[in-house]
């Protein structure tokens, strides 16, 4: 289906990728990993022909349909459901022919469209278009709503579904789980699995990878390289390949060792000539096997909190929500030190809504809401990342909490959580938004908290980055509350987990998978 031959691809100065040689064929689901900046959102775009490459060949199969996911939304009066089913380009094209043709009074033109449309199956495009929605999040009465008032994240939603509606062979997925909950997280899962063309994936979510990739494509400096299987076996796979390269590594060392030495004692010796030309020959042969490179590997931490009371917050008989809107009822909820809560839930269901409403951002309605006089909030929002201060550096922003402390001081912890050197002293407009949020980590747990209420932390991160969250996290002493669409990370840290559901919040007694099952029957029962 699509081809790769000698191929190499440049960004500005700098070469991405270079002497790539991979076909991949229909019916794959390949996942493409790496590290920040190797390349892989660059492959997309040569891919779909908005950049060339440096050399070699990309080839295509002809009148091969590409489906990816634009990156902006204008704001336009249509609906939401209207948008998405013009994602079908051909149902849209026959739809505004007809609208055409009735206009005209162009009769015959009118049954045209009709019958292009019975042979597209197209008058069924809306109840697909609304299937989407809802398996997205959006609840039924959203779909007439204008594209125009929602805000940034449900946008890049409603992208998504448009990318799903468009019928295609191959389609392009970059970070498609970023703005989703774990509800629309297990229905795309399921959804992909049946999608006939051949997937390629950009994901951070290893267990999203591992759910839905039949391969692996790694870029590494500078490389690519296919692996069958899902990404615990792809990691499996290069694990085993690197200890092999060591190996090999350390066993040419030795030998070259032993030929240089002969060498060298005999090179000069009449009798020993030839046997010495000989080991220059083999030593001139040998591979030239390259030492096993440790990546450098990211390791942040949480301080120990100040005072760790045992008690720290508490709701009694709560409603919650926003002016006189109840979301919440009744709800009856404590955090003791050492607690790791996960917050699972529909879409909408309430559970940003229980978080602000524990941190204080939101009055409560009704009931009673406790706090002990020790307790320290960290509090990492969805919004959190954007209230970052332009134009300051990560120091600056440091001063900003601590205008007493040393720069080395600020250096020093700053280091701790990948900004070294000058890094710290860098203006964050210029930072992904991957450096972005871990900067937003680390100001939270500059100031020690003993309570920690996250709310989709890993939006932006990468795998490396994820992982040594989940290290930090699991070791962390005092409280966490945490919702996130990650399975692996809430799998990893959370202890107990609690629905938010029907305006309710009760302990739900299972684990992750038997939630993915409750959420099955949920489904099937609505059906």
């Amino acid at each position: 289906m699509i081809s790769f031959r000698n191929f190499a691809l440049r960004r500005g100065e700098r070469l991405l990728l270079s002497k790539v040689d991979i076909a991949l064929h229909a019916g794959w689901r390949v996942g493409v990993v790496g590290r920040n900046g190797c390349g892989k959102t660059s492959l997309f775009a040569a891919i779909l022909g908005e950049v060339e490459a440096d050399s070699g060949d990309l080839e295509k199969s002809p009148k091969l349909r590409i489906a990816s996911v634009a990156q902006e939304t204008p704001s336009l009066p249509d609906a939401a459901i209207d948008f998405v089913v013009s994602g079908d380009t051909e149902v849209h094209a026959v739809l505004k022919a007809e609208e055409a043709a009735m206009a005209a009074e162009d009769w015959d033109g009118v049954a045209a469209a009709h019958q292009r449309m019975a042979e597209i199956n197209g008058y069924d495009a809306t109840a697909r278009a609304g299937k989407l929605l809802h398996g997205l999040g959006f609840p039924a009465e959203t779909h007439q709503r204008a594209v125009s008032e929602f805000s940034g994240g449900w946008r890049v939603r409603l992208n998504l579904a448009r990318a799903l509606m468009m019928p295609s062979d191959m389609l392009l997925l970059d970070e498609p789980t970023n703005h989703l909950d774990l509800d629309a997280v297990l229905w795309l899962e399921q959804w992909l699995l049946k999608y006939p063309g051949m997937l390629m994936m950009i994901s951070h979510d290893r267990e999203f990878l591992d759910g839905v990739g039949t391969h692996m494509l790694h870029l590494h400096d500078g490389t690519a390289k296919l692996y069958s299987g899902d990404y615990t076996s792809f990691e499996r796979q290069r694990s085993e390949q690197l200890r092999q390269q060591q190996i090999a590594f350390e066993k040419e060392q030795a030998e070259r060792a032993h030929l240089q030495s002969f060498i060298d004692r005999f090179k000069a010796s009449a009798a020993k000539a030839k046997q010495a030309q000989s080991r220059v020959k083999r030593l001139a042969k040998l591979a030239g096997t390259e030492a096993v490179r440790a990546e450098r590997e990211i390791r942040i931490s949480f301080a120990d909190p100040v005072k760790l009371p045992n008690s720290l917050t508490r709701l009694n008989k709560v409603d919650a929500g926003y002016g006189e809107v109840r979301i919440l009822g009744k709800v009856g909820f404590g955090l003791e030190a050492g607690d790791r809560i996960g917050l699972l839930g529909p879409n909408g269901a309430g559970k940003s809504t229980l978080v602000k409403t524990l941190v204080g951002e939101l009055p409560i309605l009704a009931g009673e809401r406790s706090a002990h006089p020790d307790m320290e909030l960290g509090y990492f929002a969805q919004h959190t990342v954007e209230s970052l201060h332009e134009g300051q550096s990560p120091i600056e922003h440091l001063r900003d909490i601590a205008p007493g402390t040393s720069v080395q001081e600020f250096r020093d912890f700053l280091g701790r959580w990948n900004f070294a050197g000058n890094r710290a002293f860098e203006n964050v407009d210029g930072f992904s938004g991957g450096e972005r949020a871990r900067l937003a980590l680390a100001l939270i747990a500059w100031r020690k908290p003993n309570v920690l209420l996250l709310d989709e932390p890993t939006n932006h991160l990468d795998l490396e980055m994820r992982e040594a969250l989940a290290e930090a996290l699991s070791i962390f002493p005092g409280a966490i509350v945490m919702v996130s669409h990650d399975r692996h990370l809430i799998g990893l840290v959370c202890e107990t987990f609690w629905r938010v559901s029907d305006g309710k919040v009760e302990e739900f007694k299972g684990d992750l998978d038997e939630y993915a099952a409750w959420l099955k029957s949920r489904a099937s029962k609505a059906a």
